[in-house]
């Protein structure tokens, strides 16, 4: 089976290298095109194509899906079957062209959680369980027929990063087992069930501010869900600070002004909430280092 390979970051690399390992006839990789990153903005390969370079594939990096030097190139892969992972929209001249159609692995249990950030999400939200789901495109975003899924839990300390690399190489062996079914001719996926209301839409600047107002545990959560990247955040003496990492005290009966500062300058740094006060453990002030809450308020003045 000719297969063409449609993927860019990390995410997507521990399925290809499992696919090559495993010999399937990879005749194509498609990738992000190369651009400037870091301090010197040096161009960059995506994790993907540095992994396929590596490996001797053919590569593609078309800056538009729809050209039509790189739709006749693609055609001429004479691919079987196409696998998309963490790579942009495709459009349906695509992901239509092959004619077993093009498989997508999801970080989440579909329906539940469709969108850009399920792993975020499924954290945020206090889920206790995860896992990956591949199935057949189609018209709209992440509704296509199921092929497989695979579980996994969710720790009540797991963070995003965390539960994003689980999901990379359980969705390498749940992107095998799929492709084996549709070696043996099982090509006709299970339908998926309305949405629950679960979503994961991208994930900007205002949802990873922490509001004091809501509960411990909802906070916990939204840190842990944004955890190392983007990073939730709070306000500290006017400037931005990034928390990795905190822990809950319970006090319900806390009158301390929600949001409000207590510390003793060595070890601790708290904030209050709704039924008690968050320990920050691991932060990141603005223009600063990240760095634990130990060494953050060795050299660090709070304001009174």
């Amino acid at each position: 089976m000719r297969i063409v390979f449609l993927g860019t970051p990390d995410f997507a690399v521990a399925s290809l290298k499992a696919m090559v390992e495993a010999g399937h006839n990879i005749v194509g990789v498609i990738t992000a095109p190369d651009k400037p990153a870091g301090r010197g903005m040096q161009m960059q390969q995506s994790p993907v194509k540095k992994y396929a370079v590596e490996k001797g594939l053919f590569v593609m990096q078309p800056e538009k899906l729809r050209d039509p030097q790189f739709l006749e190139m693609l055609k001429n892969l004479q691919a079987d079957l196409q696998v998309v992972i963490a790579f942009r929209m495709l459009p349906e001249v695509v992901w239509n062209m092959p004619p077993l159609g093009t498989i997508n692995l999801h970080a989440s249990l579909l329906p539940d959680y469709r969108g850009a950030a399920p792993i975020n999400w499924a954290i945020i939200n206090g889920e206790t369980q995860s896992g990956v789901s591949t199935f057949f495109l189609k018209h709209e975003i992440d509704t296509g027929d199921i092929l497989l899924k695979d579980t996994c839990p969710i720790t009540a300390t797991c963070t995003a990063g965390e539960l994003h690399d689980t999901l990379m190489n359980l969705g390498a062996n749940t992107m095998l087992k799929s492709l084996e079914l549709i070696i043996s001719g099982n090509t006709n996926g299970t339908p998926q069930a309305e949405n629950s209301g679960k979503i994961a839409p991208k994930i900007f600047k205002e949802h990873c501010r922490i509001s004091w107002e809501q509960n411990g545990q909802s906070i916990l959560n939204l840190i842990r869900g944004m955890s190392p990247y983007p990073a939730a955040f709070c306000v500290l003496d006017g400037k931005n600070m990034k928390v990795y990492q905190a822990e809950f005290e319970a006090n319900n009966n806390n009158s301390a002004t929600l949001g409000s500062v207590q510390s003793d300058h060595k070890t601790f740094l708290k904030f209050a909430c709704k039924d008690g006060f968050i320990h920050v453990l691991d932060v990141q002030l603005e223009s600063k280092k990240r760095m634990k809450i130990e060494e953050f308020l060795r050299g660090y003045k709070l304001q009174e």
